[in-house]
C-alpha cells in the first residue's frame, strides 16, 4: 500500500500533465491533503502546501476575456408620427468621454430638439452622420465603447481647479524675476523727469491712434449667413401655408382687467400657500376660451380639404405659444375643458419650465384645436396673429395698459387690453367669431360669468 505521500505525489504528476494539455483540474476540484495559497513572490502564483509544509510553487497566467458588447451602436430614437426627419447637431466629438445620460447630440425637427444621451459610460470612437445631417428614426448615430472609468473624467477636471489653487505657493520664486515690475517702472520715470503737462499732451496722441481705427471700421459694410434651423424653416412653412389656404380675418376687443386684477392680487397668497403655483393671467383666458369654446363649437373645429368635411372635435386642447431662446414653440393643454384653474396653471408652469429648458417632447406638442398667443409678454399693444394650421382661430393677447375709458358715464383710468381672434372665414362666420370674443371678454372681466354658466 502507498504512502499518503506517494499517493500525493502521483496525483500531482497526472493533473500536472493535464495542466500542460489545457485541461487542469486544480481549478475545479482540490486533493486531498493539498491545498492552495498565494506566493509571496508573484501575485499570480499559488504555493502548494501538503500537511502544513511548502513544497514548491507554480505559476498562472490571467487573461481578460474580450466582451462582445464594448462597442455599442447609438441609433436615432423613434419620431412621432407627424415627423419624419431631422438635422443632426453634435454636442461631442470623436474620442470624448461620455458619462451616462450625458447628451452627445441633438436632433433638430419640424417642432422641437430631441436630445440623444450617452446610453452608458464610455469614449465615443465614430460619428456616422456628419453634422447638419439629416436622419430618419432609427438611423445609426455613432458607436461608443463602453468604460467604466467616464465619471473619472470630472475628477481631472476638478484637480486643475485645485491645482492653481496651490501653484500661489510654488510661484513664490519667480517674483524676484520682477516681470511686473517693467511694466510699472515705465510710467514712474515718465512723470518725474518732464514736467506734469507733457504727459497729459502725450496720453492724448496715444489715444488717439485707437480711436481712429474704430472710426474708420464703421465704414466697413459686411454681412453673415447662419442656416435656418428645420424649427423655424418649419414654422415660415405654415404660416405661408396658411396664408395661401385660410381666408383669415381678424376681429377685435378690448378687456377691462379691474376685476382680474383685484382677483389675483385678493387670492395670489392663498392660491400659493394651498397649490404651490403663482397666480396667472393666462390661466384665466385659457379657462376662458374653453367656456366660449363650448359655446361656439364651429370655432373648435377644422376643414379637411381632402374629403370637403367640416371635422367637430369634442375635446378642447389648446395650444400656448411660448417664446424660447432658440424659437417659437407651442406646447398643448390637453382636455382643458375638465381642468380648473390650479391644474391649468400648473401645466402652463410644467410646460413653460420644459420649453425653457429645452425639454419639450414631440408629444407635448402634437395635436391642439386651438391657440393663444401672448404678445404681450414683449409689450406689445395691438396685432393680428395668424392660424396655426390644421386649426381654424387663433386669440391675441397683448399687454395691459392704463388707458381712460367711460365708465356708467365718466371718464375712468383702468388697466385695458386690447384681444384678436384671427379666424378662417370659410368656416366660421363673422358673427360667430364676434360672438365667441365677446364670450372671452365676459368671462375675463367678470369670472363670476364662469362660476354661473351664463
Amino acid at each position: 500500500m502507498l504512502s499518503r505521500s506517494r499517493c500525493v505525489s502521483r496525483a500531482f504528476s497526472r493533473s500536472l500533465a493535464a495542466f500542460q494539455k489545457g485541461n487542469c483540474p486544480l481549478g475545479r476540484r482540490s486533493l486531498p491533503g493539498v491545498s492552495l495559497c498565494q506566493g509571496p513572490s508573484y501575485p499570480d502564483s499559488r504555493k502548494i502546501v501538503i500537511n502544513n509544509s511548502s513544497v514548491f510553487s507554480v505559476r498562472f497566467f490571467r487573461t481578460t476575456a474580450v466582451c462582445k458588447d464594448d462597442v455599442i451602436t447609438v441609433n436615432t430614437p423613434a419620431f412621432a408620427e407627424s415627423v419624419t426627419e431631422g438635422d443632426v447637431r453634435w454636442e461631442k466629438a470623436v474620442g470624448d468621454t461620455v458619462a451616462e445620460d450625458e447628451v452627445v447630440c441633438e436632433i433638430e425637427t419640424d417642432k422641437t430638439s430631441v436630445q440623444v444621451p450617452s446610453p452608458a459610460n464610455g469614449v465615443i470612437e465614430a460619428l456616422l452622420v456628419p453634422d447638419g445631417g439629416k436622419v430618419e428614426g432609427g438611423t445609426p448615430l455613432f458607436t461608443l465603447r463602453k468604460t467604466g472609468a467616464a465619471p473619472a473624467k470630472a475628477k481631472p477636471a476638478e484637480a486643475p481647479a485645485t491645482a492653481p489653487k496651490a501653484e500661489p505657493a510654488i510661484s513664490a520664486p519667480p517674483p524676484p524675476p520682477a516681470a511686473p515690475i517693467p511694466t510699472q517702472m515705465p510710467p514712474v520715470p515718465s512723470p518725474s523727469q518732464p514736467p506734469s503737462s507733457k504727459p497729459v499732451s502725450a496720453i492724448k496722441p496715444t489715444a488717439a491712434p485707437p480711436l481712429a481705427e474704430p472710426g474708420s471700421g464703421k465704414g466697413v459694410r459686411s454681412e453673415h449667413r447662419e442656416k435656418m434651423n428645420r424649427m423655424r424653416q418649419r414654422i415660415a412653412q405654415r404660416l405661408k401655408e396658411a396664408q395661401n389656404t385660410c381666408a383669415m380675418l381678424t376681429t377685435f376687443n378690448e378687456i377691462d382687467m379691474s376685476n382680474i386684477q383685484d382677483m389675483r392680487a385678493r387670492h395670489k397668497d392663498a392660491f400659493l400657500k394651498k397649490h404651490n403655483l403663482k397666480l396667472g393671467f393666462m390661466s384665466a383666458f385659457v379657462k376662458a376660451s374653453a367656456f366660449a369654446l363650448q359655446e361656439q363649437p364651429v370655432v373648435n373645429a377644422v376643414i379637411d380639404d381632402a374629403t370637403k368635411e367640416v371635422v367637430y372635435r369634442d375635446y378642447i386642447d389648446i395650444s400656448v405659444a411660448v417664446a424660447t431662446p432658440r424659437g417659437l414653440v407651442v406646447p398643448v393643454i390637453r382636455n382643458v375643458e375638465t381642468m380648473n384653474y390650479a391644474d391649468i396653471e400648473r401645466t402652463i408652469s410644467e410646460l413653460g419650465e420644459k420649453a425653457r429648458k429645452n425639454e419639450l417632447a414631440i408629444e407635448d406638442m402634437d395635436g391642439g384645436t386651438f391657440t393663444i398667443s401672448n404678445g404681450g409678454v414683449f409689450g406689445s399693444l395691438f396685432g393680428t396673429p395668424i392660424i396655426n394650421p390644421p386649426q381654424s382661430a387663433i386669440l391675441g393677447m397683448h399687454a395691459i395698459f392704463d388707458r381712460p375709458v367711460a365708465v356708467g358715464g365718466k371718464v375712468e383710468v383702468r388697466p385695458m387690453m386690447f384681444v384678436a381672434l384671427t379666424y378662417d372665414h370659410r368656416l366660421i362666420d363673422g358673427r360667430e367669431a364676434v360672438t365667441f370674443l365677446r364670450k372671452i371678454k365676459a368671462a375675463v372681466e367678470d369670472p363670476r360669468v364662469l362660476l354661473l354658466d351664463l
